[in-house]
């Protein structure tokens, strides 16, 4: 059908509510009682039934001090109405089967960090919200998993970094500030000063790898100083980062959220550096120009409600 053609239909064919109100008259035998049937007042349906002949051309209903029945041509009309409003029926039923497909499942895609220590709390309470959607959660790195939502593999995706990945539109849902570790006994735990930032981009460190969100936040953060130096270990994920520096491999680079425990527990110590800690934002992501809709709609929500921020004075 040509968009010209169906401009003209818009304009031709009367709303659905007001074929519904003539299929009411048909069916009850009296204008009042279909006015209160579907929820409108006598004065109401009457003027929706005359402008409902204005704009078909003929006359629907013959009315008398008896009341109101349909006429030759508003028999006709009602048949061809009964028609639209089963295929409208069954046009809606067809769309809501659609978002119970959708709203079944949900395919979740996040970085390390997220999906260790943040999503698990999110997705808690979008159970108690949603019990029937079932999810499942692929965990990488940012890089990973920008291309995961961006072939369709995640209705939503959790990365850290500088912006939003190539291809995809998104929303800060918190800050994660990034921390040098190591453990106990380690020269720098010793330090009296600030550990220079010319000085941290020469060590070896205990590094995640390439693509991650750390690692590209902590690249730019260094970058006036050379970038970093050959890292003493690259490892794929923060349990097997934080692993190695509390082991005593070497020191680390770590977001607050990942080491907050070890921290604690004195089993690894914060190394101040000069200036302010570099800090990551966590960003929900979704293709670009497609809002997230239905159980991912749900679990944004629940994000921006428990936004993630440092701690003040940290």
């Amino acid at each position: 059908m040509s968009r010209t053609r169906a401009g003209e239909l818009a304009h031709r064919v009367p709303d659905l509510g007001a074929l519904e109100l003539l299929l009411a008259v048909a069916r009850l035998g009296s204008l009042g009682r279909a006015a209160r049937e579907t929820g409108v007042s006598q004065p109401a349906a009457s003027g929706r039934i005359r402008a409902m002949e204005r704009q078909l051309g003929v006359t629907v209903l013959e009315r008398s001090p008896r009341g109101s029945r349909l006429s030759p041509a508003g028999a006709l009309v009602t048949d061809w109405a009964r028609r639209i409003v089963e295929s409208a029926e069954s046009f809606d039923a067809g769309v809501a089967a659609l978002r119970d497909q959708r709203d079944s499942r949900l395919s979740v895609a996040a970085s390390m960090t997220i999906a260790e220590y943040l999503l698990p709390g999110w997705l808690i309470a979008l159970r108690t919200q949603l019990p029937g959607t079932a999810v499942s959660l692929r965990a990488g790195n940012s890089a990973a998993v920008a291309r995961a939502v961006l072939d369709g593999e995640a209705d939503l995706g959790f990365v850290e970094g500088l912006g939003v990945p190539a291809g995809l539109d998104g929303t800060v849902i918190g800050h994660d500030r990034l921390l040098v570790v190591a453990a106990p006994g380690h020269p720098w735990t010793r330090r009296r000063t600030p550990l220079p930032r010319a000085e941290l981009a020469a060590a070896g460190l205990v590094l995640r790898e390439p693509g991650s969100g750390t690692r590209q936040v902590l690249d730019a953060a260094l970058a006036e100083h050379g970038g970093l130096a050959p890292p003493l270990l690259e490892l794929a994920s923060t349990t097997a980062v934080k692993a190695a520096a509390v082991s005593g491999a070497g020191p680390a680079v770590l977001g607050e959220l990942a080491v907050g425990e070890e921290l604690s527990a004195h089993r690894l110590v914060e190394v101040r550096i000069e200036g302010p800690a570099p800090v990551r934002a966590l960003r929900a992501v979704w293709p670009r120009g497609a809002r997230p809709a239905g159980p991912a709609r749900q679990l944004l929500s629940l994000t921006r409600s428990q936004r993630v921020e440092p701690a003040a004075g940290g």
